[in-house]
């Protein structure tokens, strides 16, 4: 009987699992091994790392995470190549950074300025996607591209709204400003303060949104954008409207995408054109998610975690090579800290040549060779 009792909770734990994933299990062991070790160390994040820079660094991770899942529901799970999602990824940021620095530090100018950035990504996306979403995929990038551009040129010249070229620093709530310490003792050697309380704000709000698009990709409606990506000539023979749902997608896409840029504005305090209109954030979105996999959402946090890493620390590491070979002329030149960019190139190509699929397609595919 106890045995019995054992296997039922055992049961309704893994029932529950599935519920949360949405049914959408990692289907390898090691990518839930992975995937396991990387919640639990982002959750403690604060206490293992207290530093300022590992803090930006994995707050970096968290934002990116929900930046490239919106992304990849746009083009893994619909099949549609946008150049305009930082535009979105803007919007969301100067909404809170205006509205904080117009109507002063507090969560009414926090919760204003989200849904105005909101109200503004939804007409945006729902306009690009009407007007856009008609053409070939080849022009609907193009025009991606010239309206993330043009919006990039107007945000540089409103300086009165926007900052200019400087950008907008701003306050934070209080509860969200690093002199705020609730608790006069550390807890666990953590002096809590508002920064710890705005990373665990960022925590929370990408794990329950990373959730949520894990829900509508596994949706009913999810696998019409799947059945769109695959064939939509064949989608709209069945009776679906394809320029519907790729516009519902594409407006969905972009909201995620502006809230991502909220919480990264809430961490860094100041918001200008490099921080999220940058052209070059765009193609970090592209490079993970195709390191992490197209199409699958758990791709987006594997990949997020290696490239924000590789993109903080490679330097560092080949600090450390360059002075293990000092005196080698040619591996000192080769392993030259400036030269981290170049690397960074490289350890790309390769993971592309090696999981063309991405890690976690090629774990997945690795899985099914070893199971019966």
């Amino acid at each position: 009987m106890p045995r019995r009792t054992a296997l039922e909770r055992l049961t309704t734990d893994k029932n529950m699992i599935d519920r949360l994933l949405s049914h959408d299990r990692p289907r390898s062991p090691w990518l839930a091994a992975l995937l396991l070790a990387i919640l639990v160390v982002l959750a403690i994040a604060p206490f293992l790392f207290p530093g300022a820079k590992s803090m930006s660094v994995v707050a970096k991770i968290l934002v990116f995470i929900l930046l490239v899942a919106s992304y990849d529901l746009l083009l893994g799970y619909t099949g549609i190549v946008s150049f305009a999602h930082t535009m979105f990824f803007g919007i969301g940021a100067y909404g809170i950074a205006i509205a904080s620095e117009k109507l002063g530090a507090g969560w009414g100018a926090v919760g204003l300025g989200l849904l105005g950035a909101i109200a503004v990504s939804v007409l945006l996306s729902l306009a690009v996607g009407l007007f856009s979403l008609r053409v070939k995929a080849i022009f609907f990038a193009m025009i991606t591209l010239a309206v993330a551009s043009a919006f990039m040129t107007l945000a540089s010249q409103l300086s009165e709204f926007t900052g200019g070229e400087d950008g907008l620093t701003f306050r934070n709530p209080e509860w969200l400003s690093p002199s705020f310490e609730p608790f006069e003792t550390p807890v666990l050697g953590l002096l809590i303060d508002g920064k710890a309380i705005t990373y665990w704000l960022l925590f929370f709000t990408v794990l329950a949104l990373f959730l949520l698009i894990l829900r509508i990709v596994n949706s009913p409606f999810g696998r019409v954008l799947q059945a769109i990506r695959e064939n939509d000539f064949r989608a709209e023979a069945i009776g679906y409207r394809t320029v519907v749902y790729r516009t519902l997608s594409n407006v969905l896409s972009a909201l995620f995408a502006t809230i991502a840029g909220a919480l990264l504005a809430l961490w860094l305090r100041y918001v200008g054109p490099d921080t999220t209109l940058s052209f070059e954030i765009m193609l970090d979105i592209l490079l993970i998610v195709v390191i992490g996999g197209m199409g699958t959402l758990y791709g987006a946090v594997i990949g997020a975690v290696l490239f924000v890493l590789a993109q903080a620390y490679l330097q560092d590491l080949l600090t450390v090579g360059a002075t293990a070979v000092q005196g080698i002329p040619v591996l000192q030149s080769v392993v030259a800290p400036d030269r981290w960019l170049l690397w960074l190139g490289v350890l790309f190509v390769l993971s592309v040549y090696h999981f063309p699929t991405g890690i976690v397609g090629r774990l997945r595919a690795r899985a099914l060779k070893v199971r019966p």
